[in-house]
């Protein structure tokens, strides 16, 4: 595996496999890997010949109260990680390197309507930040696929119309969550959890599965369905930004054209912010049979 610090000498590696005609696979990164990273690895060793892995730690995602000097960083031992999975290349750019005018001066890829709902309402101007720099990171690789976890499912979604509205020639691949045995969804930010609070955040998952069984029986007021699972949330000791069922092509509202139901919650734990969802595929509407998904 090759360590490369600069954009130049990034593409200077990969220029012979584009003449080699090979096909290139990404997986962006912002570091601290664990087993959903490694999935995502994994399945882009399937995708492409070349496996190309970046790590960067956003500024430009993070909100003036989050946790960018907190993010954990661990590169020695994510480095080891991405060797033993057989990695090609792991690029680890300099904040100056993808932001060379200072992020004041910098161009804002900003995708309408899906980057202001749910996360985007709690957190404004994220998905700016992650839609800016997964534009650059796409330009600097210029790979044929990428790949995503299903868990940011939201950020998912953005960087799909992002491709799709700039016509750029690459698949979005997105992979499944990724779990402990209790349900919990693998994140970077699972460390920030203390021991009591660790118990109890499995309850997450375990609330939209609930949610989600209801509705695959038949339950269709999904407003009611919300509020009690935001109160279920509650009482467990979580304070929900939100639980919403939305149209998972749209994130809108759930509408007579829908073909499948999301169902994506964000909560705090003490200061961890946890993100999850579910999904379901429907049955025409005259039939309120469904069939379940994970």
């Amino acid at each position: 595996m090759l360590v490369i610090n600069s954009k130049a000498g990034l593409q200077h590696a990969l220029q012979r496999h584009r003449l080699a005609q090979e096909n290139i696979a990404f997986v962006p990164t912002m570091g601290n890997l664990h087993q959903g990273h490694l999935e995502l690895v994994r399945r882009a060793k399937q995708l492409g010949q070349i496996v190309v892995v970046s790590i960067f730690v956003n500024p430009m995602q993070f909100g003036a109260n989050e946790d960018l000097d907190a993010y954990p960083r661990t590169l020695s031992a994510d480095r080891e990680k991405l060797f033993s999975e057989g990695v090609n290349y792991l690029f680890v750019p300099a904040e100056d390197d993808i932001y060379p005018d200072g992020l004041s001066a910098q161009t804002v890829v900003r995708v309408p309507d899906l980057s202001e709902t749910l996360c985007g309402s709690n957190r404004p101007g994220h998905f700016d930040g992650v839609s800016t720099v997964v534009s650059k990171l796409f330009n600097m690789v210029q790979p044929q696929v990428a790949l995503f976890g299903e868990k940011d499912f939201q950020q998912l979604s953005i960087i799909r119309k992002m491709v799709d509205d700039l016509s750029m020639p690459i698949d979005i691949i997105g992979v499944p969550t990724v779990r402990a045995d209790d349900g919990l969804a693998l994140s970077s930010r699972n460390h920030y959890l203390t021991v009591p609070q660790r118990s109890i955040a499995p309850l997450l998952h375990k609330t939209l599965l609930d949610c989600r069984d209801a509705i695959a029986c038949g339950f269709d007021n999904f407003l009611q369905i919300e509020s009690h699972a935001r109160m279920q949330l509650l009482q467990a000791g979580f304070a929900p930004d939100y639980f919403a069922i939305r149209d998972a092509r749209t994130l809108q509202a759930v509408g007579d054209n829908t073909e499948e139901i999301a169902i994506l919650a964000a909560a705090r734990l003490g200061g961890t912010r946890l993100i999850d969802n579910v999904r379901l595929t429907l049955n025409p509407a005259s039939d309120w049979g469904m069939l379940a998904t994970p």
